[in-house]
């Protein structure tokens, strides 16, 4: 047999593997319902609301004033604000919040140091649980008494929030949307229903507060620390609990190039914690450690999703050709493992979605494959250096949330 017939061989069993995963974990995530609040009486326990920010100047004071409108009894949580390297007006316009200011200066940023700062400065003993946020995100009012109840009802540890979109004005926005949604549903919805652990998304999460300070001491992530906390959890015996209904609006980029600049970020995030625990997970499947295994290689092992379904669709197209090297077992199994991926997307995609910019979306999607494809070949040092993502976006929660 050829060698090309084995490199398709190669290339089958890897997308074979990621449509299946696709599927199966878009099917569990439409069979998710989430934990049911009752209502009834609970203890207010207090929050840390963190929203660590690096140059945020163009939205701490509005994302800052929009977290003490929460539903919570104000005298149960606390929002501090981890201003680095922000301007003076900025700070000077913040001090006029009823909110807590912890200014950092790094030679090098990153969000683990800003937060590490802030945990040694507070009393432990003030708080239950930990909040952390993005300097652009918005919590909706029934946030943190959410969080509260299923804290107390079910006893979770850890429990990560719905980021939505707060902004679908251009196509770039509205794919990073999508794409937002489609992890919700996969890796949020999905992984719950199969009783693994929701992916943290580096916002909207809360935390047993001296759970998250005595591991977060452990960590000196540059980027993506949200990974490797979230297996530092499953380490200590605690699953991620993911929230469909605990919503904060998170702003999604409408330029080029920042989403480039973030893609690249996160890339080289996940092959770094995919090397860096790729022993430890390999041996936590032979312990029957399935959760560990899910988050640490199953998850890292893909490329990007926009690659994978470019790429499925490229050797689908090339390798059922009428050609002597395609044989007709090999063309129906192309066929088949296209399929499963498309209709297991299909099903991640919230109905919301299926709308006019869906279309002129999808029309973009060649070029921004393109790019992708090249972030794969300029990754050296992504991980050595905080790539900070801008944020600029004036809010309007009701008309973007109907978007």
């Amino acid at each position: 047999m050829s060698y090309i017939f084995w490199i398709q061989v190669i290339l089958l069993f890897y997308f074979y593997y990621v449509a299946l995963y696709t599927f199966l974990f878009s099917i569990a995530g439409r069979l998710y319902k989430p934990k049911k609040v009752t209502g009834e009486e609970v203890d207010f326990k207090t929050f840390a609301v963190f929203i660590p920010g690096y140059k945020e100047d163009e939205v701490i004071i509005e994302v800052a004033s929009h977290a003490l409108k929460q539903s919570y009894p104000k005298e149960h949580y606390t929002v501090f604000v981890i201003a680095d390297s922000f301007k003076k007006n900025t700070i000077e316009g913040l001090k006029k919040l009823d909110i807590e200011i912890i200014n950092v200066e790094f030679e090098k940023s990153t969000k683990v140091k800003s937060l590490n700062y802030a945990l040694d400065k507070i009393d432990a003993d003030l708080f239950d649980y930990a909040v952390i946020l993005d300097a652009d995100n918005l919590m909706q009012a029934d946030f943190l008494q959410k969080l509260n109840q299923l804290h107390q009802t079910y006893h979770y540890k850890a429990i990560q929030g719905c980021r939505a979109a707060k902004n679908l004005t251009n196509t770039m926005s509205f794919l990073d949307g999508l794409s937002e949604a489609i992890n919700n549903h996969i890796y949020g919805k999905g992984s719950s229903y199969l009783r693994l652990s929701s992916t943290l998304k580096g916002s909207g999460m809360s935390f047993k507060y001296g759970i998250l300070k005595s591991l977060l001491s452990e960590m000196d992530s540059i980027g993506g620390f949200d990974r490797e906390l979230e297996l530092k959890l499953i380490n200590s015996g605690i699953k991620v609990h993911y929230a469909s209904d605990v919503i904060v609006l998170d702003e999604k980029v409408e330029r080029t190039q920042v989403f480039e600049n973030q893609r690249k970020r996160w890339i080289s995030s996940q092959f770094f914690y995919l090397k860096k625990y790729f022993g430890e997970g390999i041996k936590s499947f032979f312990k029957g450690k399935l959760t560990f295994f899910n988050s640490s290689i199953l998850r890292n092992i893909q490329l990007p999703r926009l690659l994978n379904l470019g790429l499925i669709t490229i050797f689908t197209i090339v390798f059922i050709l009428p050609l002597p090297i395609n044989s007709l077992i090999l063309k129906i199994n192309w066929l088949v493992a296209f399929s499963v991926m498309f209709i297991g997307m299909i099903l991640a995609i919230p109905k919301e979605y299926f709308n006019k910019n869906l279309i002129k979306a999808l029309l973009s999607l060649p070029l921004i494959f393109i790019k992708m494809l090249r972030l794969l070949f300029r990754l050296k040092g992504a991980n050595e250096k905080f790539i900070h993502t801008p944020h600029s976006s004036s809010t309007n929660t009701e008309k973007d949330k109907k978007s």
